[in-house]
């Protein structure tokens, strides 16, 4: 069973999430904050975290999606940023920081599965 990891400070978008995920095997964790995201991917160490880059707390996305990648224990993780930010310096920033994908709000659920059953059939 695949683990999740949900970090989305808004908690409509979570249940959106979560519900579109319930209907396959992925175990499903959440989280609303960066800091409380990158202490859950450590602990948990998931298969795929999705993360917002705009939360509040001491640590935004790009952050904790540079965290989860440069330590030895995370790094395997996929992560799919899923944000309002649409510029392309921010897509730039987003694969900089070392995300798997990038998926621009408001994004269907249908991609958000076909992007991480995509990545974890590249893995």
């Amino acid at each position: 069973m695949k683990k999740i990891l949900i970090v989305e400070d808004h908690a409509d978008i979570r249940k959106l999430l979560k519900m579109t995920l319930e209907f396959d095997d992925f175990e499903i964790h959440e989280a609303s904050t960066g800091d409380a995201g990158l202490a859950m991917a450590k602990e948990l160490g998931p298969d795929v975290v999705l993360l917002d880059i705009m939360m509040p707390g001491s640590i935004n996305g790009l952050e904790v999606c540079r965290r989860i990648k440069a330590d030895v224990a995370t790094r395997h993780t996929k992560v799919i940023l899923l944000t309002a930010r649409v510029q392309s310096g921010d897509r730039v920033a987003g694969f900089e920081a070392g995300a798997d994908d990038y998926l621009m709000k408001p994004f269907s659920t249908l991609q958000v599965l076909e992007t991480i059953y995509r990545l974890e059939a590249s893995a």
